[in-house]
């Protein structure tokens, strides 16, 4: 109950007309960004990350958080419409949802995926509302070395999680600590890593580097690959609505899906593919009718998509609370925090309540718009699925180019933004996850310098990492988290050859 008169000084902030048009803005370019193929919501929070640089901070993060929860309404409907997930998090919707369209149910199969997002969203929104003040209160007693073990579990579990290799996953947060060593040291006022150029002394943009790997590499590479056959758009045949069984079918997947995905999104190893395949496998066992799983069962759609749109608010939960991501998109806003000098943990809820709680309530704006949004405007989604690729990506080098000279005009930056491209693509192309680069170079400092606090007050004792109990737990479950996979692979790879 404690949250509920926080909550409602974050309505009135976020009722404001500036405010609500940066959730319209943000939701509109999120549903857009989510049904085009291979544009995510973390591409296109990157890529305003430069823009949005002179705006106000609470109204920028609110057009964010719109973005996040539109890209994951948006990509259901190409995974409906052409079986192509607009993002990963709705390819467990593309199962069922392709089906249906084949079948001509194209519209209730929508309809189902967009009110089932805003069941959800809804009832994650509340989960976060009142599970962030009880956070708060745990993270308002960790000492140094209890933001250290938590640091070293989230650099783990955000390697293991993205990409299918570990130890590419560790690569990469492993590029990303050592951008985030170059500037001046904190503590000692010595240059790091900057070679002489002067233009290194603040470090690396987060921005420079987020546009470079997401924006830049994602169309260097989408430019690299050969052209693909040209894939069937289904038409939305029949009504949108859906029918009395419909509704019947669909309202407990919606509410067990927003049970999968809120708690799992906010594990720093959750992400939203987990539950969404989770959510399916619950519904194909659950399910009355289970012979029409694989030919079109609304269940299959209601479940994953309700459970895809609650896992964006879980997420939020460690980000606001800790200031840990669990998604790429969750990277790119604390990008976002960062760029406005605001690190998100236990100290920006006493010290900006109104940005915290205004950008919660908006969400629950954000979701409603969202269906209002959806459902009638579903012929403008799929004439977006129109536009060439060529004209697509070269209008995001031009946006990314543009933005990243009007926030820091310079030729270093620029350089920056070109080898952070490349470097993009060559990651994209050997299968590198890209998300831990920015984790590093975000966290990598934060975790720095706790240690060195830790240290500085023990004198130099490293056993204060581990006298701590919540700070020897977490670094127990970072090794578990480390071990397990190669743990895993062994054991399947020793079962393979028995067989």
């Amino acid at each position: 109950m404690d949250a509920l008169l926080p909550l409602a000084h974050g309505m009135a902030v976020a009722l404001q007309p500036a405010n609500l048009l940066y959730a319209l803005i943000g939701v509109f370019l999120g549903t857009a960004v989510g049904v085009l193929p291979g544009i995510g919501p973390a591409l296109t929070v990157a890529l305003l990350l430069p823009v949005t640089y002179k705006l106000d901070p609470g109204g920028s993060l609110i057009m964010f958080a719109g973005i996040y929860y539109g890209g994951m309404y948006g990509g259901s409907t190409t995974a409906i419409l052409i079986n192509t997930p607009g993002e990963s998090a709705s390819m467990a919707t593309a199962l069922e949802g392709n089906k249906m369209a084949k079948a001509g149910r194209g519209g209730p199969a929508l309809a189902t995926a967009a009110i089932g997002s805003f069941v959800a969203g809804t009832i994650a929104t509340l989960g976060l509302a009142f599970l962030a003040p009880w956070l708060v209160e745990i993270a308002v007693k960790f000492g140094p070395e209890d933001y250290f073990a938590l640091m070293c579990l989230a650099f783990v579990t955000v390697s293991a999680t993205f990409g299918d290799s570990p130890v590419r996953g560790l690569t990469s947060l492993f590029v990303g600590l050592v951008l985030g060593l170059i500037g001046i040291d904190k503590l000692t006022g010595q240059a790091r890593l900057t070679f002489g150029v002067p233009e290194l002394l603040d470090g690396v943009e987060v921005t420079t580097l987020a546009v470079g790997l997401f924006a830049v590499g994602e169309a260097l590479y989408v430019a690299s690959r050969r052209r693909h056959e040209p894939e069937q758009l289904e038409k939305v045949r029949g009504s949108l609505w859906m029918t009395r069984e419909d509704w019947r079918r669909s309202w407990k997947p919606w509410l067990r899906g927003a049970l999968f995905g809120f708690p799992i999104g906010a594990l720093p190893a959750g992400g939203a593919e987990i539950p969404t395949f989770l959510s399916y496998a619950v519904e194909r066992r659950l399910c009355q009718y289970p012979d029409e799983f694989g030919k079109g069962a609304i269940e299959g759609v209601a479940g994953p998509e309700a459970a895809n749109n609650a896992s964006a608010a879980g997420t939020l939960a460690p980000l606001l609370t800790l200031g840990l991501p669990t998604s790429a998109t969750a990277a790119m806003m604390l990008a976002g925090f960062q760029q406005y000098g605001l690190n998100p943990g236990p100290l920006l809820f006493a010290e900006r309540p109104d940005l915290v709680w205004g950008l919660i309530a908006s969400l629950f704006i954000a979701n409603g718009m969202l269906l209002v949004l959806n459902l009638p405007l579903v012929g403008l989604w799929v004439r977006l699925l129109a536009i060439p690729q060529p004209w697509l990506y070269a209008g995001i080098l031009v946006f990314a180019t543009m933005g990243t000279i009007a926030a820091k005009p310079s030729v270093v930056e620029l350089t920056m933004l070109a080898a952070f491209g490349v470097l993009g693509f060559l990651m994209r192309r050997y299968d590198y996850p890209i998300a831990p680069v920015v984790v590093g170079l975000i966290l990598g400092p934060v975790a720095e310098s706790q240690l060195r606090r830790a240290l500085s007050i023990s004198l130099g004792d490293p056993m204060v990492l581990v006298q701590s109990p919540f700070a020897a737990t977490l670094l127990a479950l970072a090794l578990l988290a480390l071990i397990a996979p190669f743990v895993l692979k062994g054991l399947s790879r020793f079962r393979a050859e028995e067989d």
